[in-house]
């Protein structure tokens, strides 16, 4: 963790927000550091947390290459959605094309969570509307925020539910974003 807290002003506290990160184009895993690299340099988002690095395979859209995908806290004094247009802007940086649905991708960022806040705007739904479906984004996340609860149930207890088959851990270290 590179500091604990945030030069924000007092009007706007701080959240905790979860991030998913994935890719399967380019080299993944050093798109994802550089991501969160930038992401903690900003003087109102700080990464708390980072699982592991995963391999996993694709979902929705199988004919293609295997994911590699990891989870992080960050806190921020960002609004959602503010957050949301700085992780899209980091996706634009690395040259993220959105061709398809569920398509292959040099770099996907997806706000999860915001603290236990629950909108559904035209931009923005949180808790992510299927994140309790998907292994790679629960079973990283469980390695950072297994208490947090979603949908009344905890991450740990959403992992129990997803089909893991197929996932495992590409790099064991969590520091594994502050140096590729």
């Amino acid at each position: 963790m590179r500091r604990c807290a945030l030069s924000m002003s007092p009007d706007r506290p701080s959240s905790i927000a979860s991030l998913g990160l994935g890719g399967n184009l380019g080299d993944p895993p050093a798109a994802m550091a550089n991501a969160l690299r930038e992401i903690d340099l900003r003087a109102d988002c700080a990464v708390m947390a980072v699982s592991r690095l995963y391999s996993t395979p694709p979902w929705g859209k199988t004919d293609q290459a295997d994911f590699f995908n990891c989870c992080a806290l960050v806190e921020t004094s960002l609004e959602p959605d503010t957050l949301l247009d700085v992780c899209l802007s980091i996706e634009l940086s690395m040259k993220r094309v959105r061709l398809e649905r569920w398509g292959p991708r040099t770099i996907d960022i997806d706000v999860l969570t915001y603290g236990d806040l629950k909108q559904k705007t035209e931009k923005l739904e949180l808790p992510h509307p299927r994140m309790t479906e998907r292994a790679f984004v629960i079973l990283p996340l469980s390695e950072i925020a297994p208490e947090h609860e979603v949908r009344g149930k905890t991450v740990r207890e959403w992992v129990e539910t997803v089909d893991t088959a197929g996932i495992t851990v590409a790099r064991e270290n969590t520091n594994w974003w502050r140096g590729a």
